[in-house]
């Protein structure tokens, strides 16, 4: 179960950095700057970004005059860090080529999410940071808000059936996605100190922005969106346009209200 979970994992995201970028990518650069300062990135930490997708958290690292390189098992999303200045190369999670306690930081924004085996992550990331090195980490809340919910709500709206190799992770490898139970997992690995919060955001854009990840196949909800037949995909959008009118400022732009967790700790 936890190979077919990175199997489809993999394909999910293959060839998708473009789509990513315009879309659920510019949502998850929110967090990016409580991230590194979970982790006390400043001048001169040498910081590792792992799932880094197309750089934006190693970007912002290199910006405080940090020493950062990224990785993730994307090609895709590697080739367009480097082509923004981040020095990224391809590895899948729990296997790092790294040496023991070779970083002061590490981070991963929306990356434990990705994995089949997040403790197995946990650990090996432990191990590339020095004694008294940080870990910070997010990912989804099961606590959603509104805008996580407005894709998801137009595909139940349309009657679409979700394709039935949707990746699902082990059970015996999932956890709890509330602030106590990814504290208790980061514990669980080793780390002390560990705290985790939730944080909570509007995240604005125009409707056509935030369908086009959709339509892209970006994550589990372009999965789905993606596997239904034409006629079906147009009564998604329909539905979609429908329900987005309620959230869309005067402005024009949505107001996708989203919840995520933001952990840390100490090696």
């Amino acid at each position: 179960m936890t190979e077919a979970f990175d199997a489809a994992e993999r394909e999910m995201w293959r060839g998708r950095a473009e789509a990513y970028a315009g879309s659920f990518g510019r949502l998850c650069a929110h967090t990016v700057p409580a991230l590194l300062d979970a982790a006390g990135v400043t001048s001169g930490t040498c910081v590792l970004d792992v799932g880094t997708g197309t750089g934006t958290a190693a970007l912002a690292a290199l910006e405080r005059g940090a020493e950062a390189v990224a990785v993730d098992a994307e090609p895709d999303m590697v080739v367009t860090a480097r082509g923004r200045g981040v020095a990224a190369e391809v590895a899948v999670l729990p296997e790092l080529r790294y040496g023991d306690g070779e970083f002061d930081a590490v981070v991963a924004n929306f990356a434990l999410n990705h994995v089949g085996r997040p403790r197995a992550a946990l650990a090996e990331l432990r191990r590339v940071l020095r004694p008294g090195g940080r870990l910070a980490v997010t990912l989804w809340s099961a606590r959603r808000g509104a805008g996580q919910e407005l894709l998801g709500r137009a595909v139940q709206a349309a009657g679409a059936v979700p394709p039935a190799d949707l990746p699902r992770l082990d059970p015996a490898e999932d956890f709890t996605r509330t602030p106590e139970g990814v504290a208790a997992l980061l514990a669980e690995a080793g780390f002390g100190g560990v705290r985790a919060e939730e944080l909570e955001w509007d995240h604005r854009a125009t409707p056509d922005a935030w369908w086009s990840g959709a339509a892209g196949g970006i994550a589990t909800i372009g999965r789905v969106v993606t596997a239904q037949t034409p006629q079906t995909v147009a009564r998604i959008r329909r539905e979609y346009d429908r329900l987005a009118a309620g959230l869309t400022a005067e402005d024009g732009l949505l107001r996708l209200p989203h919840v995520a967790i933001l952990a840390h700790g100490t090696a």
